[in-house]
């Protein structure tokens, strides 16, 4: 559904419109690439297991080739299709923090593209804590990238006047989810290991998964 008079040229749909979800699942399905506003910034979403479109993600952002590429999924179920396992903290943090704008790094599948794992063999996963959001990425399959909507080195598209800003082509759909309501990106927590590292400290403290997992300790 195209919006009529809208000043971007591209197509923007709502993302609260049951058509605009169907339309952007048969652009994943077929290997496009569209931009979402996640539960924090805009993002740029394909079929994780779509190598070619995966590529495009990195060529769009100039993205180094040597950085893994974030996924969001619809439900908690979806990550047996990412990870080989729940470590305990995996278990603690997200029954703590999921749905919320934490990402948990562990173990990847081995059927998990190199494309996405960066060669590391691990694998971040989100749950959003937005239902638009999980809805959409139902509608595509359960899961899509996120990397967020940028050039490399540049700030996170928080509108999507700054996505087109960033891509004025390249892009075969933008849904305008309305501006960012953060200005903090995810927090990243490492749970591959034996030990738990925080890679990146956002919205959620260090100080709060440090007492989650502390409470979670018998």
């Amino acid at each position: 559904m195209a919006t009529e008079g809208h000043p971007y040229e591209w197509k923007l749909v709502a993302l609260i419109d049951p058509s605009s979800l169907d339309h952007a699942a048969e652009i994943i399905s077929r290997g496009g690439v569209i931009a979402f506003r996640t539960d924090t910034f805009y993002g740029l979403g394909a079929n994780p297991f779509d190598e070619t479109a995966v590529r495009r993600i990195k060529e769009l952002k100039g993205r180094d080739d040597g950085k893994p590429i974030l996924i969001v999924i619809s439900d908690l179920d979806q990550v047996e299709r990412f990870m080989t396992e729940r470590s305990p903290q995996f278990v603690s943090l997200s029954e703590r923090f999921w749905p919320g704008p934490l990402t948990l790094i562990g173990i990847a599948r081995p059927d998990v593209p190199s494309e996405i794992t960066a060669g590391t063999a691990t694998i971040g996963i989100r749950l959003p804590d937005d239902e638009d959001v999980r809805s959409l990425v139902r509608a595509c399959g359960g899961a899509l990238t996120a990397t967020s909507a940028n050039l490399a080195a540049r700030p996170p598209a928080t509108t999507a006047r700054e996505v087109f800003d960033y891509f004025s082509a390249g892009i075969d759909l933008t849904i305008d989810g309305g501006e960012a309501q953060t200005d903090r990106p995810s927090t990243v927590v490492d749970v591959s290991g034996r030990t738990t590292k925080v890679i990146r400290e956002g919205i959620i403290s260090r100080k709060q998964i440090e007492a989650a997992l502390g409470e979670a300790r018998p």
